[in-house]
């Protein structure tokens, strides 16, 4: 993975490079853990409300699809905001960045806690996306700048083990919480993890200063590198296709007459999510190409059970789509951006975020769009459909965007 002489000064200077001779460093967890949280905040922030929707709409007087619109507008803000934030930031000092955004997810979900006025919601949903457009930006870069070459992608899949993490544990947890006590305990949970986040992070993590104008380049160039647009294809249409399905899954359960285990089914896609993450962690710098090739076809066998569900209803079916789909999707943070960072760097991350949050809000106006003229059943139809393009991708990008061998990872 290719770095700038700058990118390599900030590595040296965050964790002290061993001069020729020493043992060759590993990875320094307590920031990357760090980090891995932050990526657990963004994601709890953005997707708690799929998890407690029918009782948020209830509550602020909206239906289930105006509800979803959270998860919609969050999207929106981060892919809509990620470029122009990376360049209006580019000279700022990284760590008190990173510290303004977690600050905004605290102040965020704590208004988020209190407020009964939907349009208020909303407006700091949307500070929470911007927010969430800087750490995205971040995290990759930090963790490629504290580990070694050889291990900048399992680096990468430590700080992105917060998304699983988040599936696994925080959505599940946040909807028993909110079943049994409220929803808007739940929030105001979440704003007090980010303030014992802040200081975690001013304890642990380096600091690292900005990049200089001469340093700079147009993000938008980076589309004309080979393999880039392979891999933000890959990302759209994937990031699309989970996006219908998990914004809407309690109206998907609702009509299997499932909805009272939308808690014990979002934990059993969370562990296998998680599972997939210990899986590309230890195997991402050796075999990206494979791994990806498996998650979009897990994905795909998931949705071809949903579908059957239809003439064969049943909890099994459901359960084993749910372990299926968990596997595939658990590592594919880490993949998409190791695969990104590998074909176009830092500017080809701010182009994955862009594009990530801007099919994630697709992904939640496309499923209330069809959950109003369609019905649930149609989701796992439309995941199909979208997943077929990526496999073919990831297959053809052999020699660019997802090659047998990862540049750099010897």
């Amino acid at each position: 993975m290719s770095t700038s002489p700058t990118q390599q000064a900030v590595g040296q200077q965050a964790v002290g490079r061993p001069t020729a001779g020493r043992n060759p460093p590993g990875l320094p967890w307590s920031p990357l853990l760090a980090l891995a949280l932050a990526a657990f905040m963004g994601i709890l922030t953005e997707a708690l409300p799929a998890g407690v929707l029918p009782e948020m709409a209830r509550d602020l007087s909206v239906g289930e699809p105006a509800m979803g619109q959270a998860l919609t507008v969050y999207a929106i803000a981060t892919g809509v905001s990620a470029i122009p934030v990376v360049v209006a930031t580019a000279a700022w000092r990284r760590k008190r960045l990173l510290l303004l955004a977690v600050a905004a997810f605290a102040v965020a979900n704590t208004i988020t806690a209190v407020s009964s006025d939907y349009a208020l919601t909303m407006v700091f949903r949307v500070v929470a996306g911007v927010a969430a457009a800087v750490v995205w930006a971040e995290l990759v870069g930090y963790a490629r700048r504290l580990a070694p070459p050889h291990l900048q992608g399992r680096a990468i899949a430590v700080t992105m083990a917060g998304i699983p993490l988040a599936l696994s544990l925080g959505i599940p947890l946040g909807t028993f919480l909110g079943e049994l006590f409220g929803w808007r305990l739940t929030f105001g949970l979440v704003a007090l993890v980010s303030v014992a986040l802040l200081g975690w992070i001013l304890a642990a993590v380096p600091d690292a200063p900005g990049r200089r104008p001469e340093h700079r380049e147009p993000v938008l160039r980076a589309l004309r590198l080979p393999g880039v647009l392979a891999v933000l294809f890959v990302v759209a249409a994937y990031i699309l296709a989970h996006n219908i399905l998990y914004t809407y899954i309690a109206a998907f359960l609702d009509t299997y007459e499932m909805g009272a285990s939308r808690d014990t089914v979002l934990l059993v896609f969370g562990i296998a999510s998680l599972l997939s993450i210990l899986i590309t962690g230890a195997l991402v710098d050796r075999r990206l190409r494979h791994l990806t090739i498996a998650s979009t076809v897990l994905f795909a066998v998931a949705a071809v059970l949903l579908i059957l569900l239809a003439v064969f209803p049943g909890t099994v079916i459901v359960y084993g789509a749910m372990v299926l789909w968990g596997l595939g999707w658990g590592g594919v943070s880490t993949l998409l951006q190791t695969a990104v960072n590998d074909v176009g760097g830092d500017r080809g991350q701010a182009l994955l975020v862009t594009t990530w949050n801007s099919f994630m809000a697709g992904g939640g106006a496309a499923g209330g769009l069809l959950l109003d003229t369609l019905g649930p059943a149609s989701f796992p139809w439309s995941v199909l459909a979208l997943l077929v393009p990526v496999l073919l991708v990831v297959v053809a990008a052999r020699a660019h965007g997802f090659p047998a061998e990862r540049p750099g990872a010897s």
